[in-house]
């Protein structure tokens, strides 16, 4: 028998698995200094890292488009195992037909992972003794076919078969119940091993007159296709109801699932009604050794907030205009690629009007108990993620300003040691011994050695 796989975990009962890529920008730091004076919204500072979905050994994706009722939902497929073994149930709101449905490229995931992913930025301190007019940096931050025999036995079960097609590698059903009981015993009937507990997840879908989106690997279609890994499902509706099911991926969970949504809106923000959600942590200047660990400091910062927040809200780690970035993880995506992601309004005429909205739920049954309900917004205030770390200026220092500024420097590395400490958990000790404290000696080659003693001028 066919193990059933619900889509990646979110929607049921599949289990998944899952590279930090750098990039430095190679600017000078005068261009940069003059670049950085922007209104308050801007950031700018020098990307250097990020923290995708790599970082997780199991972490859904989920794409959203929406504007008024239309919706394009597409789920990413990292399904690890044999295909023939894959097959994903998704309840949505109306009965699909094949011309709603498309197979796309999981590249356009991981466009939008890369431009969404919180990221490190660095800046560099400038000489104190040179005369800059700026203020500090840190203030900027402003197929089957069904036999006709069974019938009879799908009408006694309360399970009506809507619609089915092949769409690219997927063998799709439309399914329609009457009663969880009938449903769960019409996907054993059929070749599926239903974990124990689906019954009492899928009546309350049923009760809403949900409709069962079923789609199982079809072989041979795979075979042609040449591609390794199976490709995103996409679905195109128009409904009133704006959510996603995330109860039937609990139910063979084996402890807290991520779930990353980009959600896609030419009006604003999107929010869940539901459920609260909380920045991530941003803005804040963190040492330098960080830049080498990052990975593992926006983990362990991420799972300290789950736990502060009870581990009962969604995340916002990006709310942007798609038009722009700053400063850039990736480049905006194209036309052709926001089309690729599902985005129906644009109009190549005129500036793309797509704002993305980059929620992270990490969430279990008993914290989650109802599926995620959004609502779309007219706010486009800007966030992101964004973590800084400044490196001091470490060459010889010939004025009197530079003592003082060294004084300063320690002082602040101090306190990115206790921020750290407090963002991530991490032991304070421990990190002010991975810190490059700076010397505090200052040397003006220009003064007789002796000055110093009496400070005589």
């Amino acid at each position: 028998m066919k193990l059933l796989r619900i889509w990646l975990s979110v929607l049921g009962f599949v289990i998944s698995k899952r590279s930090a890529i750098r990039t430095a920008q190679c600017l000078l730091l005068l261009i940069a200094l003059i670049v950085c004076i922007k209104p308050a919204q801007a950031f700018c500072g020098f990307y250097v890292a990020k923290a995708d979905t790599d970082l997780y050994n199991q972490a859904s994706q989920v794409i959203i488009a929406r504007d008024g009722q239309r919706t394009v939902l597409t789920m990413a497929n990292d399904y690890q195992g044999e295909v023939e073994d894959f097959a994903m149930v998704v309840p949505v709101p109306v009965i699909l037909k094949e011309e709603q449905v498309n197979v796309g490229d999981s590249k356009i995931i991981k466009r939008l992972d890369d431009f969404s992913a919180p990221r490190l930025v660095e800046y560099f301190d400038p000489d104190p003794c040179q005369v800059y007019l700026q203020q500090e940096l840190s203030d900027r931050f402003v197929s089957s076919q069904i036999p006709e025999s069974k019938a009879k036995k799908e009408n006694a079960l309360g399970v009506t078969i809507e619609e089915q097609f092949t769409v690219g590698e997927y063998d799709i059903v439309i399914l329609s119940a009457k009663e969880s009981d009938g449903l769960e015993t019409w996907l054993i009937q059929n070749g599926y091993t239903i974990p124990t507990g689906a019954s009492s997840l899928l009546q309350p879908y049923i009760k809403q007159n949900l409709k069962f989106f079923v789609a199982k690997v079809n072989l041979e279609e795979f075979d042609q296709t040449g591609f390794q890994k199976l490709r995103p499902i996409s679905m195109a509706y128009e409904s009133p109801k704006f959510m996603l099911p995330i109860r039937l991926g609990m139910i063979n969970a084996q402890g807290d699932q991520d779930l990353i949504i980009y959600l896609l809106s030419p009006k604003g923000q999107i929010e869940l009604t539901n459920y609260r959600t909380v920045k991530v942590p941003s803005d804040v200047e963190i040492p330098e050794f960080v830049q080498q660990e990052f990975p593992n400091f926006y983990t362990s910062m991420f799972q300290k907030s789950y736990v502060k927040e009870n581990k009962q809200v969604a995340f916002l780690e990006y709310a942007w205009d798609m038009a722009s970035c700053d400063p850039c993880s990736a480049q905006p995506l194209n036309q052709e690629e926001l089309k690729q992601a599902g985005v129906f309004w644009l109009n190549p005429r005129i500036r793309n009007n797509v704002f993305i909205t980059r929620l992270h739920v990490r969430y279990s049954r008993d914290k989650f108990p109802e599926d995620l309900i959004f609502q779309e917004t007219g706010n486009r205030q800007l966030f992101q993620g964004r973590y800084v770390i400044r490196h001091p200026f470490r060459e010889q220092i010939s004025c009197d300003a530079g003592k003082d500024y060294q004084q300063a420097v320690k002082n602040r590395q101090e306190t990115e040691a206790q921020t750290l400490a407090n963002l991530t958990g991490w032991d304070l000790n421990e990190i002010r011994r991975k810190i490059d404290f700076i010397t505090v000696n200052y040397n003006n080659s220009d003064d007789p050695w002796w000055r110093n003693i009496w400070n005589k001028k």
